[in-house]
């Protein structure tokens, strides 16, 4: 689920292969129109589908000359970016 507040973009429950296309879609129109902070905290399992839709939100927000920040990975989550080799073009708040 997303909630949006102020510039704060909040993801809750699991991030994974059966839910990463609809976030993605979801998201795309806020993640275009502001410079956000994605709020991680909420979310409750993550597999290598949240890294591809952080890394498709940070395109979207490029393009839109917008940033993206992440706030509140899972530990699970940096781990995958780190083993994909994605953890340096993720803006990963650590």
């Amino acid at each position: 689920m997303i909630r949006t507040e102020g510039n704060r973009l909040s993801l809750s429950g699991p991030v994974t292969l059966a839910t990463a296309a609809a976030l993605a879609e979801e998201g795309r129109g806020p993640v275009a129109a502001a410079d956000l902070v994605v709020d991680l905290s909420g979310v409750t399992q993550v597999d290598s589908s949240a890294l591809a839709l952080l890394l498709s939100w940070v395109r979207v927000a490029r393009g839109a000359g917008r940033t993206l920040s992440i706030d509140q990975p899972p530990a699970a989550l940096v781990s995958l970016a780190s083993l994909y080799d994605v953890d340096s073009i993720l803006p990963l708040a650590r």
